[in-house]
């Protein structure tokens, strides 16, 4: 099954811990994966930062919630034990434990008052966010799903402008994309040799590294229609008669599927570079782009506090 909202692991892990003992949270997931049937994959699916799984991070969550209920206790780096207040609770026999259950705590209540005026004063709106609806997702989710949204809607304003902009400034896009990226070495020098005149299929040639121990050849188009198959094979064609072995073909459009299978078939290798990653390697790369607003999120060092 999909991995469930953080709240519908409170009650399975509390149970967990019931025996009393101290429990890993690592054997504490595989026990949740086992009795909750997660499938392996969906144990694996990333957040969209990439750098923590969306399983984990649910079952982090709830424990924390748990944690600020002072129904579990935190016994050492990445273990938990059940806390008396926790035993209580169990013997009550609950069907569930959420949030609206938790609300019953001092402790969880003040937990939550503090969170929701950091989030109101974040919003500007402290009306929804009093009112103590939330989604059954985490705050690192809640974070993650904002910035995938600011994210898209740049690119999609990225190549609105590249679009609209002269075949010229394409050619010096393209220039400071590759030199942003560590091909060649500076603009100026690059640029000697990006943008000339079309030969055989080739708008340039590019130093794959500031030493210059290979080139790569470069076919730059500002099309919005489709690339085919047909310009592929055009600059595979080229890339023969140069005896290269690199190529790199960027667009403002896109690449039919046909155009796709030529570059695969291609003798040389041939990266393909269309509009929408050309907007997602310029963002990448700080190209075209300014930071806005930076936010540095931390989080606690267990490091530090074990080696005292």
């Amino acid at each position: 099954m999909p991995v469930p909202g953080y709240q519908e692991f409170m009650l399975p892990l509390l149970k967990i811990a019931s025996d009393g003992q101290e429990h890993a949270f690592a054997d504490a997931m595989e026990t949740l994966a086992r009795q909750m049937n997660i499938s392996e994959a969906d144990r694996d699916i990333l957040l969209p930062s990439g750098k923590q799984t969306r399983f984990y991070n649910r079952v982090i969550w709830a424990i924390t919630y748990l944690y600020k209920s002072q129904l579990l206790e935190r016994v050492g780096r990445g273990r938990f034990k059940i806390a008396a207040r926790g035993l209580e609770v169990l013997k009550k026999s609950p069907a569930r434990i959420d949030n609206s259950f938790l609300e019953q705590f001092e402790e969880y209540l003040a937990f939550r008052t503090k969170k929701n005026k950091t989030v109101a004063t974040a919003a500007g709106d402290t009306d929804e966010s009093a009112d103590g609806a939330e989604p059954d997702v985490t705050p690192d989710e809640r974070l993650d799903a904002a910035y995938k949204e600011l994210r898209e809607t740049l690119a999609d304003d990225l190549l609105d402008r590249v679009r609209s902009s002269s075949p010229k400034f394409f050619e010096h896009l393209v220039v400071d994309l590759l030199v942003a990226m560590g091909y060649g070495g500076t603009q100026a020098s690059s640029a000697q040799v990006v943008g000339r005149s079309g030969d055989g299929g080739i708008d340039g040639v590019i130093p794959e590294d500031r030493l210059g121990l290979d080139m790569v050849y470069v076919q730059a188009k500002k099309w919005e229609n489709s690339v085919g198959p047909d310009e592929i094979r055009k600059f595979v064609g080229s890339l023969g008669e140069q005896k290269a072995h690199k190529g790199v073909f960027i667009t403002s459009g896109a690449f039919t599927g046909g155009a796709r299978q030529a570059a695969e078939r291609a003798n040389a290798k041939v990266v393909l570079i269309d509009g929408e990653q050309l907007a997602q390697l310029m963002i990448d790369h700080g190209v075209g782009v300014a930071d806005h607003k930076p936010y540095v999120v931390k989080k606690l060092d267990s490091d530090y506090f074990e080696g005292i």
